[in-house]
C-alpha cells in the first residue's frame, strides 16, 4: 500500500482520471510508438551493429541513441495496461520506480546523445583540426555513452528511492507518478533541486548547445563549396533534431515544472497538459532512425542496399566511400588540411 500524506485532489485532475476519452487517445499513440519503435530501432540497431563499419564516435553515439529508445519501447506497453486500466497500477512499487526512470532516462540520455552527435557535426566541419586524433578513437565515444548514462541515473536517484504510487481514494486507485506528493522526497528544497537540475543540465543548456552548433554548421555550409545535395542533407538532420527538441522534449520539460510547481505549492494542476507532452516525449524514438539516415553515410548506404534502393543520391555518389561526409573523419590528412587552409 502507498504511503499517502493527506492531499486533496483538485477536480480537474479527478475528471481527467475518469476520461476514458484521453486514457484511450494517449494509449494508441502508445501503441504506434512502441510497434514503430521496435521496428525502426531494431532495424537501425542491426544496421549499426553488423552492416556497419568502421565503428565511428558517430556509430557509437547511434547506437547509444537505440539501445535507449528499444528500452523505452520495452517498458510502453506497462504505461499502456496502466492507461486503460483506469490509472491504476497493480504491479507495484518497484515497476512503477522502474517505469518512472526508464521515461525519464530514455528522454534524457536522448537528448545528451543527439547533443553529443550535433557536437561532432560541429566539430568536424567547422573545427576540423580540433580533436582530430581524439574523433579518431571510438573509445572516448563508450566512456561519454557511459558518463551520460552515470549523470542521468545519478541525477534520477532521488526518484529512484521514493515511492511514487499515490492512491486516489475518490476513485479507489493507485496512480504511478502522476500524483506528486510532498513526502515523496524528504523536503521541498529536494524538490526544487531535483527539478531544477533536469531542466538546466539536461534540457535548456543541451538544447543551447545543439542550437548553436547547428546554426554553426550551416553558416559553414553556406560559405564553403558543398553542393546543394550535400548542404540539403545536413540541414534536414538540423531541422530533425531541432524538430524533436521543440516538439517532443520541450513541452514536457516545460509542463512537468509547471504541474509539480502548481501541485505542489498552489493545489493546482496541468495534469492533461502533462500527460499529452508525455506522449509527445515518446515520439522521438520513431524519429530518431531519421537522424542516423541523415547523419551517417554509411548506414544510408547500408539500409538503401538492404531494401534494395541501389540508386544513391548525388551527394553519396560524388563522396568517397571511406569518407564521413558530415565530420570527414576518415578523409587523408592532407585533404583534411587543404580543407582547414581553405575554409578559413
Amino acid at each position: 500500500m502507498p504511503g499517502n500524506s493527506t492531499i486533496e485532489m483538485d477536480e480537474d485532475t479527478l475528471a481527467f482520471f475518469k476520461n476514458t476519452t484521453a486514457s484511450y487517445l494517449i494509449s494508441s499513440i502508445y501503441i504506434i510508438v512502441t510497434v514503430v519503435s521496435l521496428t525502426s530501432n531494431g532495424m537501425a540497431l542491426w544496421l549499426l551493429l553488423f552492416r556497419t563499419s568502421p565503428k565511428t564516435p558517430t556509430i557509437i553515439f547511434m547506437i547509444n541513441l537505440t539501445l535507449s529508445d528499444l528500452a523505452m519501447s520495452t517498458v510502453l506497453p506497462f504505461q499502456i495496461y496502466y492507461l486503460l486500466a483506469g490509472y491504476n497500477w497493480t504491479l507495484g512499487s518497484w515497476s512503477c520506480t522502474l517505469l518512472t526512470v526508464v521515461f525519464y532516462a530514455n528522454m534524457y540520455c536522448s537528448i545528451l546523445t543527439m547533443t553529443a552527435i550535433s557536437i561532432e557535426r560541429y566539430l568536424g566541419i567547422v573545427k576540423p583540426m580540433i580533436f582530430r586524433e581524439i574523433r579518431e578513437k571510438t573509445s572516448y565515444a563508450v566512456v561519454l555513452c557511459s558518463l551520460m548514462w552515470a549523470v542521468v541515473l545519478g541525477i534520477l536517484y532521488p526518484l529512484e528511492r521514493a515511492d511514487l504510487l499515490y492512491e486516489v481514494k475518490e476513485l479507489d486507485i493507485n496512480t504511478c507518478f502522476d500524483v506528486i506528493r510532498m513526502d515523496q522526497l524528504p523536503s521541498i528544497f529536494h524538490w526544487a533541486a531535483l527539478f531544477s537540475v533536469m531542466f538546466l543540465f539536461l534540457f535548456l543548456i543541451p538544447l543551447i548547445v545543439t542550437i548553436f552548433c547547428y546554426v554553426s554548421i550551416i553558416c559553414k555550409l553556406v560559405k564553403d563549396d558543398y553542393s546543394s545535395q550535400q548542404k540539403g542533407k545536413i540541414i534536414r538532420l538540423a531541422i530533425i533534431v531541432l524538430f524533436v527538441f521543440v516538439v517532443c522534449f520541450a513541452p514536457n520539460n516545460i509542463l512537468l515544472i509547471v504541474h509539480a510547481v502548481s501541485r505542489l505549492f498552489y493545489k493546482k494542476s496541468y495534469y492533461m497538459a502533462y500527460k499529452l507532452s508525455l506522449s509527445l516525449s515518446c515520439i522521438n524514438s520513431c524519429l530518431d532512425p531519421f537522424i542516423f539516415y541523415f547523419a551517417c553515410k554509411e548506414f544510408r548506404r547500408k539500409l538503401r542496399k538492404m531494401l534494395n534502393m541501389t540508386t544513391l543520391s548525388g551527394a553519396d555518389t560524388h563522396v568517397p566511400l571511406n569518407e564521413d561526409l558530415y565530420s570527414m573523419r576518415s578523409q587523408p590528412e592532407e585533404e583534411v588540411l587543404s580543407f582547414s587552409q581553405n575554409g578559413t
